[in-house]
């Protein structure tokens, strides 16, 4: 299995189904998972019982999906907050942290209205401060540091399935 991990807006899914599609395997995003069995929307489960509420769903989903032999896994921007999910991706798997800056992440994210963690007064401060948070637990858990900046989706795929392939994790292709 090979988990892509990153704040929010760093491109996780998006370029998640793409490297699944280059490397011809499944491919799964826990947010999807985690909706699909709450039967709504993450962010309205989030405002109506709460983060902790959440985090044990999608640690549920985390500990399930890493169970898979192979596979492209998109996991939410809070998943590596816990221990336990961190061990779940690190030892089950290699994971990929896409880091972006929050000032990128701003650019991308500031018409989004769908990231419960972003609707605040100040969307920027916020990603600045979870970026403080994240990001020495993101590289505690990755295997490989991706910096996302600027290049295209395609160009992430490339250099993602290039680092694998040479880490002999996927076959050249």
């Amino acid at each position: 299995m090979i988990a892509l991990t990153g704040l929010p807006g760093s491109g996780k899914s998006t370029v998640g189904r793409q490297l699944a599609r280059r490397l011809q395997l499944a491919f799964f995003d826990s947010d999807q998972v985690i909706e699909e069995r709450l039967g709504c929307a993450i962010r309205d489960y989030f405002e109506r019982e709460g983060e902790e509420s959440f985090r044990d769903v999608e640690a549920a989903v985390i500990d399930e999906l890493t169970r898979q032999s192979s596979g492209i896994l998109s996991t939410g921007g809070g998943a590596v907050l816990r221990p336990a999910n961190r061990g779940c991706l690190r030892e089950r798997g290699y994971v990929v942290y896409l880091r972006s800056s929050p000032e990128e992440l701003f650019r991308r994210l500031r018409h989004d209205v769908s990231r419960p963690l972003l609707q605040v007064a100040d969307p920027l401060a916020r990603l600045r401060d979870l970026y403080k948070q994240r990001d020495p637990l993101y590289r505690a858990t990755a295997h490989f540091v991706i910096d996302t900046g600027r290049p295209s989706v395609n160009t992430l795929v490339n250099t993602i399935a290039m680092q694998l392939e040479l880490a002999g994790i996927v076959p050249m292709s």
